[in-house]
């Protein structure tokens, strides 16, 4: 009963997850950053003086939480969801012109941001209440607030909302709203304990941006699990491996082009204690998904989902070797069905869109407006298909198909041929404008480490493998691809 007694208070957010883990775990680590460790005890304590603090600076209105990974990222989740106000989880990525037309329509009240980003928010025009909550020099405003402030009790009309940005790759990103329950997540909970070996107790180092779906996911599962959260600001990929063998962790969670880097890392030190490597957030090519696992065992999951709709899809490691690119099984008590145009179910083997049901369940954009529902499906947008096996692959976006003379391309499969290449280290391949056939397809080519391959060899191994039509007839050489702070790639032209 004692237990239970968060929920009832808070409700199906990440205070009660917090409150829970400090009353099973009190003494157990929960966090680990630049800054050191804290138990559950002194996460919860330190949440709670940062709510109380809050409370006297913030009304009804939205918090806004613009900081990388770190301790306060965490604190201030909790410490809003305390008390009942929702809590916008922003990209750090952000122009300050982005930024601003982001805080206007969310009507953010208060803003928690690292002082990194103090120009930006200066540029944004925000006009609300700000709070540093990691400052390079010292701590930060949170930990002045947390440290001269008692812990009481707030007052809530409300369960907070968490809203998280879409991670599109163009336009400004939209706030999507979920209408959460205990038995929404039980489902997903249930398929991840069965698919991803993760425990009790055991670290797991969480890469991607907490703002993003993913990470942000597997904080609630460590902070559920009462597992030991690494965070670290940035991403350095021998700092990753160096950190999983010196903590002992046996997860950890990943972007695909974080595992890209991680590969690319000379004289990797060992890490025997890992068991389970989560990835998500963008495709993950075939020839990626092997290569990590001769690597570093079989121990790579691929989940698939989206910020609307949530967890859909588990691949086990047996899955990847089995059907290599695939996203796997849908989870527990989900449905998804692969329609096309017309509404109809495709037989396996079809791709149509990607529709999901069940689950976590997609309330509207905080801006207005919602995702197409057939049926009680929801749509993700995403165009993919199923096997004979009944593991979904995802094709591409459906805005990303492209037309070439009357044929449908969908970038992604030639993405992965050429990915596979042993000297292409990464590609992205979108349509252009052509007079003659509408659109064709042009290929972006980071070449691999001392490659010398050209042009027209390139064209000849896609011509050997697929469609005269999948060709690319533009392939253009460039230092680096542009991506996302998710690690997705942006649909525009690399620089060369």
């Amino acid at each position: 009963m004692r237990l239970l007694f968060p929920y009832a208070r808070f409700g199906p957010v990440p205070a009660t997850l917090g409150a829970m883990a400090a009353l099973r775990f009190p003494d157990r680590t929960a966090l680990v950053d630049e800054r050191g460790a804290l138990t559950y005890a002194e996460l919860e304590r330190r949440a709670a003086s940062l709510a109380t603090a809050l409370s006297e600076r913030v009304g009804d209105g939205k918090v806004g939480v613009l900081c990388r990974n770190h301790r306060g990222f965490v604190e201030a989740v909790l410490a809003a969801s305390r008390l009942g106000n929702d809590v916008v989880l922003l990209n750090t990525d952000f122009s300050g012109t982005q930024l601003g037309q982001v805080v206007e329509r969310e009507e953010i009240e208060l803003l928690v941001h690292d002082e990194e980003f103090g120009a930006a928010v200066e540029e944004s025009g925000f006009g609300g209440k700000r709070v540093v909550a990691w400052a390079d020099e010292g701590g930060g405003e949170v930990d002045a607030l947390i440290a001269e402030t008692e812990p009481a009790s707030v007052k809530r009309e409300r369960a907070s909302r968490v809203i998280l940005m879409t991670s599109g790759t163009t336009g400004t990103p939209k706030g999507a709203r979920h209408d959460v329950s205990a038995s929404s997540l039980l489902p997903a909970a249930l398929s991840h304990m069965m698919r991803v070996p993760v425990r009790s107790g055991a670290p797991m180092v969480v890469a991607p941006p907490l703002f993003h779906l993913l990470g942000f996911a597997y904080t609630t599962v460590g902070l559920g699990m009462g597992m030991p959260l690494i965070l670290s600001r940035r991403f350095d990929p021998r700092q990753v491996l160096e950190t999983i063998a010196d903590c002992r962790a046996e997860a950890l969670v990943a972007v695909p082009v974080m595992l890209q880097r991680i590969l690319d890392v000379a004289d990797p030190p060992p890490t025997p204690t890992l068991r389970a490597v989560v990835c998500g957030g963008a495709a993950l090519h075939p020839h990626l998904s092997e290569a990590f696992m001769d690597a570093f065992g079989d121990v790579l999951v691929n989940v698939y989902g989206a910020t609307e709709t949530g967890w859909a899809t588990i691949a086990t490691p047996e899955d990847l070797r089995a059907a290599p690119g695939t996203v796997g099984r849908p989870s527990f008590r989900l449905t998804i069905k692969v329609l096309g145009q017309d509404g109809r179910e495709l037989p396996a083997g079809e791709t149509g869109e990607v529709h999901t049901g069940g689950g976590l369940r997609f309330a509207g954009y905080t801006g207005g407006g919602g995702k197409q529902v057939r049926d009680g499906l929801t749509g993700t947008g995403d165009l993919g298909h199923f096997d004979e096996a009944g593991r979904l692959f995802i094709d591409g976006r459906a805005d990303d198909m492209i037309v070439s003379g009357g044929e449908n391309v969908f970038p992604g499969e030639v993405e992965d041929l050429l990915g596979g290449h042993p000297d292409v280290a990464e590609v992205s391949v979108t349509g252009v404008e052509d007079e003659r056939f509408g659109q064709r397809l042009a290929a972006h080519v980071v070449k691999a480490e001392g490659a010398a391959v050209t042009e027209d060899e390139l064209k000849e191994y896609v011509r050997g493998r697929l469609a005269r039509y999948k060709v690319p007839r533009d392939i253009r050489f460039v230092r680096e691809l542009p991506r996302t702070s998710t690690g997705k790639v942006k649909r525009t032209a690399p620089e060369g």
